[in-house]
């Protein structure tokens, strides 16, 4: 039996994430997701699939971010039948990410037939929510740790990445007619000793390592973030502002409330209101409570309270409370999505708030090639938004050390747990990140076969097994 593997997307980009591993007969999809950023890798959602979506077996999730499950909708849409494996928290995520990206999709449609600025009429959506609920019905959910049948040759296990609610490295044992061999994708790592998250499962074999390199050229050193909140927060309700912080709504925005609940606690900042405006935010928030043993985060004041009810936050779920956000003057924390500003409820924020001088707009993550966010981080002196140039006038700051992401020394560190594999592919990161990571990890670790994958390119990994 012959083993190949195909790089549909997550190649020299940190987005798109799709693998397809073609074992004797079978073809087995690992992420499924939609590329973001740069337009000239958004045009590919659009593109002829390059394969037949009819043809894919099945396909294993390693977690519920867009850039590695948001296409399932279209590749269901395209004929995919198969079943969609995933942890039991990613499931519960992709009921609410899905949705909110079929609707998303839906609304650019109706938005670009209204401008007129579409070739086709009516423009359509690259799926609509029928798909996604289709897709949706299509997962199975499957507990960590516990090994599962793929097809009758190919079996899964499920370890816990530490990146997000339900984030997943993948293990694969393929029997062949005279060996069994193991491959292994990371998906994307977490950090370690992080207040949310458990520290990124180890792994101590593998034939053939997929390794996500977004942060494999850079140390993102241990900084005092409660200390740096703080000083931004004081620093902008002494200017008589508010700050405002788009945050990824899987992750990041709880990862910063449990920081304010601290910052508030301790009475390191005034007490103020800190308002989540972002019903996905909202709904990912009540999963961590509904998925305790999934993540760190203990109780708050009193034994039966979750720091999520803390009294200070303020939860916002309609159109009309978000927009009353805008008359708030002074002394407010804002979170909303998306963290790129790419789109949803931080746009009417960013509207309102970039011309406002006494204002700070504060990046919490990492920001792609191509996005607002990173135009505005980078030194833009106007953001187009709803058609306008807006004037940026707000203070603008950066804080590190809240990634979700593993950075160089991190990833060393996990590698360093694996006997040499055979051969291993740096995926998911910019050329500069994968191939700083791809040396290190030939120079220090002695790996002998470490490649940097091209879109569309394949490997053979294993021949007559």
């Amino acid at each position: 039996m012959d083993v190949r593997v195909k790089f549909l997307g997550g190649a020299k980009s940190v987005t798109g994430s799709k693998y397809l591993l073609e074992i004797g007969y079978k073809k087995l999809l690992v992420d499924c997701g939609l590329f973001q950023g740069l337009k000239e890798l958004r045009l590919r959602n659009w593109a002829e699939f390059p394969i037949d979506a009819t043809t894919i077996d099945a396909i294993v999730l390693t977690h519920a971010h867009i850039d590695h499950s948001g296409y399932l909708p279209r590749i269901v849409k395209d004929g995919f039948a198969g079943p969609i494996y995933c942890t039991e928290a990613t499931a519960a995520l992709l009921e609410i990410m899905l949705k909110d990206a079929a609707k998303l999709q839906e609304e650019e449609a109706d938005y670009i037939d209204k401008k007129g600025y579409s070739k086709h009429s009516p423009p359509l959506p690259l799926f609509d929510l029928v798909d996604a609920e289709k897709a949706l019905g299509m997962l199975i959910a499957v507990p960590y740790l516990e090994l599962i049948d793929i097809f009758e040759n190919v079996k899964a296990t499920f370890f816990d990445a530490g990146h997000i609610l339900g984030s997943s490295i993948v293990s694969f044992s393929i029997q062949g007619d005279t060996q069994q061999k193991k491959v292994v994708f990371s998906g994307d790592l977490g950090r370690y000793n992080q207040p949310v998250h458990q520290d990124p499962s180890p792994i101590d074999q593998a034939d053939v390592l997929f390794i996500e390199s977004t942060y494999g050229d850079r140390d993102n050193l241990a900084s005092d973030v409660e200390g740096q909140l703080a000083t931004i927060v004081k620093d902008t309700f002494n200017n008589g502002g508010c700050l405002l912080i788009p945050a990824f709504a899987v992750g990041r925005t709880q990862l910063l409330l449990y920081y304010f609940f601290q910052l508030l606690e301790k009475k390191m900042i005034p007490a103020c209101e800190i308002y989540i405006d972002s019903p996905m935010a909202i709904s990912t928030t009540n999963l961590f409570k509904a998925h305790p043993n999934d993540h760190k985060l203990g109780i708050g004041r009193e034994a039966e309270d979750s720091i999520f009810d803390y009294p200070h936050f303020r939860y916002y779920r309609s159109q009309e409370s978000s927009i009353s956000i805008n008359n708030i003057q002074k002394n407010a924390v804002i979170i909303s999505a998306s963290g790129m500003c790419t789109g949803g409820r931080i746009l009417h924020h960013l509207y309102n708030r970039l011309p406002r001088k006494n204002d700070t707009l504060l990046f919490a993550g990492y920001q792609a090639e191509g996005t607002r966010g990173r135009k505005i981080q980078d030194g833009d002196a106007t953001s187009r938004i709803y058609g306008e140039e807006i004037p940026v006038l707000c203070k603008i700051e950066s804080i590190h050390g809240l990634s979700a992401h593993a950075d160089r020394q991190e990833l060393m560190h996990w590698a360093s747990q694996i006997e040499a594999p055979k051969m291993a592919f740096v995926v998911h990161g910019e050329l500069a990140s994968a191939t700083h990571l791809s040396e290190k990890l030939k120079e220090e670790l002695h790996w002998p076969n470490v490649m940097i994958p091209n879109y569309l390119e394949s490997f053979e990994l294993f021949s007559g097994i």
